[in-house]
């Protein structure tokens, strides 16, 4: 097995990330510091930081509808954290894409590395669904300009908003990028606050009938 492919499936990080991580220096197969492109024989240790990576006896998905309160983080620095929620042989999943604390639902978390790179990676463009509640009804110009496309400091955000409730308040919103808070802040560049925002799905994985605060673990082949 490649070194990235190693780090990626004991770390959950991408390999891309993994190939920093050699090139900083950091990784050691054996007593020897890693190369990219270096092999790993079997029964081989790797160590980052001088800590031993420790493969994953088996892959584990987990399904969590975040309340609102909680932090995506092991260190709430004050606040309650996803963590919480789960039972201590999950403590090392590492979460896939991220939610701010007074959002919530659907978080995915996970040991395989693969499979949280090809769902968080921009360049996979993985559908994002969310249920949003906004402070005053969205007028039909502002829903235009939102589904063509809003300009933000940090480039154009594409939403699309679907299912608007009779009030005009509530909606579904669509997006295949994942920039922070990119939602709230699409909206605040218009005059408008998101007073709820909830995701039910991510890719091809939905939130279903999962309560606030409940967790499911995937049987995946």
């Amino acid at each position: 097995m490649r070194i990235n492919a190693y780090i990626a499936l004991a770390t959950g990080l991408s390999r891309r990330q993994a190939d920093n991580l050699i090139q900083q220096r950091r990784v050691s197969v054996g007593p020897q510091l890693a190369v990219l492109g270096t092999q790993v024989p079997p029964d081989t240790q790797v160590y980052l930081d001088g800590k031993i990576l420790k493969l994953p006896s088996s892959r584990t998905v987990i399904l969590l509808n975040k309340p609102v309160g909680f932090v995506v983080s092991r260190k709430g620095q004050g606040s309650k954290t996803i963590y919480d929620l789960l039972p201590p042989d999950f403590k090392e999943l590492k979460p896939v894409g991220r939610l701010d604390k007074e959002s919530s639902g659907l978080i995915m978390l996970t040991n395989d590395g693969k499979l949280a790179n090809s769902l968080a990676h921009p360049s996979m463009a993985k559908q994002k669904v969310y249920q949003i509640t906004l402070d005053k009804p969205l007028t039909p110009s502002i829903k235009s300009k939102i589904n063509q496309g809003v300009r933000l400091d940090d480039g154009l955000s594409h939403l699309k908003i679907d299912s608007l409730s009779p009030d005009l308040r509530s909606m579904s919103v669509r997006m295949s990028e994942g920039r922070n808070r990119q939602i709230r802040r699409t909206f605040a560049s218009l005059g408008y606050e998101v007073i709820r925002l909830h995701r039910v799905q991510f890719g091809k994985f939905n939130l279903n009938n999962l309560k606030d605060g409940q967790w499911l673990k995937l049987k995946l082949k």
